[in-house]
């Protein structure tokens, strides 16, 4: 079954729900878990468009990350689980795509994913990476709403 569990997460609550889905199955798999978090640095925009201040809200993105890759640490520490957690830096590449990526070169045999399931002009605008994570990745997604539906 499944050995290698990947969970991107953002902080958000959907993302904890995928999170704590996770770290169920991980552990009545008796599963590796690794969490993810992309840094997004602003885009495709460079350091010269924004200056010094650039380098600032980076470096604000870095240390938010790790305060949410702590806390799925606690998360899974309360089921009693060891996570691997991951910082990965974005350059005008779309999360998902780095997700991808990251579940391909750890070997991943499952993505669990929270999603807020929009639909229509929202998704549009907004974009999706777990639509992007579901339809680019090797191996089987879970898709967890905040709600409990899957």
């Amino acid at each position: 079954m499944y050995k290698r569990i990947m969970v991107p997460t953002d902080g958000s609550d959907t993302a904890d729900a995928g999170l704590r889905e996770a770290c169920k199955l991980a552990k009545q798999l008796g599963a590796q878990l690794r969490a993810i978090y992309v840094v997004d640095e602003l885009l495709t925009l460079s350091s010269e468009f924004y200056g010094t201040v650039f380098d600032d809200i980076t470096d604000s993105l870095r240390k938010a990350g790790r305060s949410i890759l702590a806390h799925a640490e606690t998360v899974a520490g309360e089921q009693e689980l060891k996570i691997e957690t991951e910082l990965l830096e974005s350059i005008g590449t779309p999360a998902g795509e780095l997700i991808v990526k990251a579940a391909e070169e750890w070997r991943a045999d499952l993505i669990v994913c929270g999603t807020h399931g929009r639909r229509g002009l929202r998704r549009i605008v907004m974009g999706s990476d777990a639509e992007y994570i579901v339809r680019s990745s090797p191996v089987p997604v879970l898709l967890i709403r905040k709600d409990g539906r899957g």
